[in-house]
């Protein structure tokens, strides 16, 4: 009997540690917080099942009435092990407290390096055409009603949240899985895995399924050992993986998963940044390890945003200690309370305006941070926070109850500007708006975004910023027509017109009722404009002369 409890007592042990282990996956690893925490619990679980073991033979020496202090007291190995939790528990604290920002705030200050730059420099002008428009929330709108026209899978899946914004082929897209949509649906499901994924060009807004050969293996929304969280675990048990790990695609369209292994540089638990990163076929399950200095260009997301912001923040307050981040703040910056991102040089930058903690209304300058690399810049350029901006722009069409998307930041005739959708209380955009950073009382509203830019110059001009229409003059072209191309752009029709002998292309928007007397010219014919330099570097045409 007394064999057969032992036994009973080391498979109930095991039983228990291996189900804390397979639902809660710790890493086998010093730095992380869920194995001291699953330690702690083995340690517990331990001393519970020898305290009963030790009450049998005590009630059987004693009697049932045996107290439990009297029980303790007469075990060494109870008081052991009781010892032990609490030494473990001790050490536990004290890395935690010898991990935090009140004593290494220098070390905490100097995890991210921050270089000053140039914002003309940095940020050039870009076309609108390839603006990201959508923000996470229209871009859902967009993937869960594609899912909704697609008949043969709709039933079976919905799209996940993910929705990673990357570049893909030089075009900020978002892509996101799909999932299945109950644990049934996986049952029936699982051995031909998760057909598509979603993509949506940032741009033009089209939405494509695109559908696998093979199914995706490998997904959060997985049971068991596919679990993407489980095989890396099994993959690299002593691993800490970022909570955040990333859906992309890489040049080819073949989903992987980017995940984020932390590294720990203060103390036990202090530090956080990221060492290296793990690339995951998600059809395959095949995995590559890199360094964060060698992952492959075509991934986008490394280092999460918000981990982004946080070492910026540490970078920001801690200057001269922690004490006076809470209690002087003196010189101390924090970020704005969003970001966004852009798109420079086929990478995807985070960004978000730098404030002081006092909580003013304005931006001190506002900050860059590449989200696979985590080279930081910083611009020197005060104006208004966006939360202001946005404000303002929804003030300029408040009688219609549209509410602005948090704005992303472009160089607009040289001008740092903020850029915004607004929306309809059902989340559908309705118009664009642009607002100064500096002056953010100017404020330009347009149907679609090359009308919000060209209004937006002309406030520009308007206001002596531009030359271009200073004292109410336009620049002039005048000449041969060369060639003549209608196009249509976000559903307007518009003739790009070259002269001979001249290197510039003029954009005659014909939403302008002005300006439809163009369809009656032709190649050869003689023409002379007004017209002004958008930030594409097309010629707006303003009149026909």
């Amino acid at each position: 009997m007394k064999k057969t409890f032992k036994f009973l007592a080391a498979a109930a042990l095991l039983v228990s540690l291996v189900i804390y282990y397979y639902v809660t996956i710790p890493a086998i690893n010093i730095h992380s917080v869920g194995f001291w925490q699953c330690l702690l619990f083995a340690i517990a679980v331990l001393n519970v099942i020898y305290a009963l073991f030790r009450s049998r033979q005590y009630a059987k020496l004693h009697g049932r009435q045996a107290r439990v202090k009297e029980l303790l007291g007469s075990s060494k190995l109870i008081k052991a092990g009781i010892g032990l939790f609490l030494i473990l528990f001790a050490v536990f604290l004290a890395g935690s407290v010898l991990s935090s920002p009140i004593v290494n705030a220098s070390k905490y200050q100097k995890l991210l390096t921050v270089e000053n730059s140039d914002f003309s420099k940095d940020i050039k002008e870009v076309s609108y055409q390839t603006i990201p428009l959508l923000d996470k929330n229209s871009a859902e709108l967009l993937g869960n009603r594609k899912m909704g026209s697609m008949v043969d899978m709709v039933s079976q899946f919905e799209v996940s949240s993910e929705y990673t914004q990357i570049n893909y082929q030089d075009t900020p897209v978002r892509v996101a899985p799909l999932v299945y949509a109950s644990p049934v649906k996986w049952l029936t499901n699982q051995s031909k895995g998760i057909p598509a994924y979603i993509r949506i060009d940032m741009a033009t807004q089209n939405t494509e399924c695109v559908k696998l050969k093979e199914g995706i293996r490998y997904s959060k929304s997985e049971y068991f050992n596919r679990n993407i969280y489980r095989h890396l675990r099994f993959r690299y048990p002593t691993y800490i993986f970022d909570d955040q790990i990333f859906f992309e695609i890489d040049d080819n369209g073949t989903p992987f998963w980017v995940c984020p292994v932390k590294e720990f540089t203060i103390g036990l638990f202090g530090g956080q940044t990221v060492g290296k990163a793990v690339l995951c076929n998600a059809i395959t399950g095949e995995c590559e390890e890199y360094e964060v200095e060698d992952v492959p260009n075509w991934v986008d997301k490394v280092f999460s945003a918000e981990l982004l912001m946080r070492l910026y923040n540490y970078h920001g307050t801690l200057k001269h200690g922690f004490f006076n981040s809470v209690l002087g703040q003196k010189d101390c910056l924090q970020t704005t309370n969003g970001y966004n991102y852009i798109a420079l040089d086929d990478d995807v930058w985070v960004y978000t305006g730098v404030t002081s903690v006092s909580g003013d209304q304005s931006n001190v300058g506002f900050v860059l941070i590449n989200q696979r690399t985590m080279e930081t810049k910083f611009y020197t350029i005060e104006g208004a926070i966006e939360d202001s901006a946005m404000s303002s722009a929804e003030g300029q069409v408040q009688n219609l109850g549209y509410r602005a998307t948090f704005p992303l930041l472009l160089n607009i005739s040289g001008e740092p500007t903020y850029f915004m959708a607004l929306k309809d209380g059902a989340g559908l955009v309705k118009k664009y708006a642009m607002v100064n950073v500096q002056k953010y009382q100017w404020v330009a509203i347009g149907d679609t975004v090359g009308e919000c830019e060209k209004a937006y110059v002309k406030l520009l001009s308007t206001n002596g910023i531009t030359k271009g229409t200073q004292d109410g003059l336009y620049e002039k072209a005048k000449g041969k027509i060369a060639s003549l191309a209608p196009v249509v752009i976000e559903g307007s029709t518009h003739y790009y017109i070259c002269l001979e002998n001249s290197d510039e292309i003029f954009d005659v928007n014909l939403s302008d009722s002005s300006l439809v007397e163009i369809v009656k010219y032709a190649v050869g014919d003689m023409v002379s404009f007004e017209y002004e330099t958008a930030s594409n570097g097309l010629c707006a045409v303003i009149s026909l002369q």
